[in-house]
């Protein structure tokens, strides 16, 4: 059975909208804005992130005993004494001393033959000498899952004298059962040393170390208030650049011969009209976020290479969708206490999924076409599409529920069908092909079935030189599905989302609509591909 015809854009595809009056002026400084504030915020969210998790590790160590402190570990060896590599981690031995404790380090050690213990701190180079011949261990590394100790063994043949008779210890401590050695770290090539008190072979101690440090709460307060105060420049710059951006690039306006319902008019009586449950769509009518696509020419090798080809477009959408979660939080609200989705906003966010969508086709969410998607927001003879027609109001009680709890369902099918990571595939199986030994939930290596269609048909693009025509169009049908519920979960529509796949590079033409010819340029770019 030969494979339908897709239809093909018109040769002389009329121009989108045009922009506002004076759309271009000061553009360049609205860009600026919005660069400077998506950095801005990417570095303030960085540190304040930071800085809360010190503030934790704060209030944590003061909860205790003040320390952090590892668990009790035996350690043992039949020669004379357990030394440590070194340690403190400043080796110029004529670095100034600091006035404050930039970390304290805790030693608790106790003999398991109820010998009396040393516990001793020195110079490197004093350990070493005093240690020379004779037979001791270095602990080399200690491992905690699973627990284990290395040691370094060095032969002599010599018996050391007492420790405690020693005069280069820094810190010392010796006696009967638990003994503690506590240090305030200062530069230096250091060394801790566990002995029996008299000096006699064979060692065997438990130990546990800790660490505790001053700084950690200064260090927590700057980086929140440093946060804060980044965060409070960015995201108004985000604001302000977005909103210029948006007046600039104009918008969609309302596709007629629409319901009032699809113009954005508020749904009138019943549990609708009181905010409580979502606007149902008219079946007689197209979902008023449309997305479309062209499939044109392809060559046959060049999907190898658009990964690395449309990393410009990457590095700006992940800041672009930085701005989007801002700009629809503030969205949010001005819906919640006015009803009404700030016009330049909605025209930011919907040029962003547009953005997103030329990429996607470009790129791997569809492999549809070979030419480069625009660096622009607006809306242009780009063989891809996405418009959202602006609703005059939305409801203000919906906002609270239908981005998290409305779209579950949603969520789920898509996650189901659309998820990449294995996540349904994966439940307690191993990547590798084995269960896991818990019974827990382990996501195998795996990839979306959208993914793996686009693959599927690229490789048939790569031997054939074509691109499978009834493939594009399940391809264009998830990817409307997804944008779809984007659309709806960013607040922009107040129209539940069908549960269905309209397949096709361009939008069902349903009862009650206009022809394409009648509908003007938007709709021109949309249609059913079957």
């Amino acid at each position: 059975m030969s494979e339908p015809v897709l239809p093909q854009p018109p040769t002389s595809q009329p121009a989108a909208p045009p922009p506002p009056p004076g759309s271009g002026s000061g553009m360049a400084w609205y860009i600026v804005a919005l660069v400077v504030g998506v950095l801005l915020t990417m570095l303030g969210g960085s540190v304040l992130a930071g800085g809360i998790a010190a503030a934790v590790v704060a209030a944590r160590q003061n909860a205790g005993d003040g320390y952090f402190s590892t668990r009790t570990a035996e350690l043992s060896s039949s020669s004379y004494a357990l030394t440590s590599p070194r340690i403190g981690g400043f080796t110029a031995n004529d670095a100034p001393s600091v006035p404050f404790d930039v970390a304290r380090v805790r030693i608790l050690a106790e003999s398991t033959t109820g010998d009396d213990v040393f516990i001793g701190l020195a110079p490197r180079q004093a350990v070493d000498d005093y240690l020379r011949g004779v037979a001791h261990t270095e602990v080399t590394r200690i491992d905690s899952e699973p627990f284990r100790v290395l040691y370094r063994e060095l032969g002599g043949t010599e018996t050391p004298e007492e420790p405690g008779d020693q005069t280069f210890w820094t810190q010392s401590v010796s006696g009967a059962g638990e003994q503690e050695l506590s240090w305030s770290v200062q530069p230096g090539d250091w060394s801790v040393v566990i002995m029996n008190a008299d000096a006699s072979r064979g060692v065997s101690v438990d130990v546990q170390a800790g660490i505790r440090s001053s700084l950690l709460a200064p260090i927590a307060a700057s980086l929140v208030i440093t946060g804060l105060v980044m965060l409070l420049i960015g995201l108004p710059l985000i604001v302000l650049g977005a909103v210029g951006i948006g007046r600039r690039i104009g918008g969609t306006p309302p596709r007629q011969g629409m319901s009032a319902a699809s113009a954005g008019q508020p749904p009138v009586g019943g549990m609708a009209a009181a905010g409580v449950m979502p606007a149902a769509p008219d079946e007689d009518r197209p979902y008023p976020a449309q997305l479309t696509g062209y499939l044109g020419p392809l060559s046959r090798w060049m999907w190898l290479v658009k990964w690395l080809l449309a990393i410009p477009h990457y590095i700006l959408l992940f800041g672009l969708w930085i701005a989007f979660v801002v700009t629809t939080v503030i969205a949010g609200f001005a819906i919640l206490f006015s009803g009404r989705y700030p016009r330049t906003l909605f025209n930011f966010n919907v040029g962003v999924l547009r953005w997103n969508w030329r990429v996607g086709f470009y790129a791997y969410s569809a492999l549809a076409t070979d030419r480069y998607p625009p660096f622009t927001l607006r809306q242009t003879d780009y063989p891809a599409d996405f418009v959202v027609e602006y609703p005059e109001r939305l409801s203000n009680g919906l906002v609270l529920v239908k981005w998290w709890l409305l779209a579950i369902p949603h969520y789920l099918v898509l996650s189901a069908v659309l998820g990449a990571n294995g996540w349904w595939w994966g439940w307690g199986w191993r990547g590798s092909g084995q269960w896991d030994a818990d019974g827990a939930r382990v996501v195998g290596a795996g990839i979306s079935l959208l993914t793996a269609l686009v693959l599927i048909a690229a490789v048939i693009l790569l031997f054939t030189g074509r691109y499978r025509v009834r493939l594009f169009e399940f391809i264009m049908g998830m990817n409307r599905w997804i944008y779809r519920v984007a659309a709806y979960a960013a607040l922009m529509r107040d129209e539940y989302p069908p549960f269905r796949l309209d397949q096709g590079g361009m939008e069902p033409q349903r009862v009650g609509t206009l022809p394409a010819e009648a509908a003007g340029p938007s709709a021109r770019a949309t249609g059913q591909g079957m």
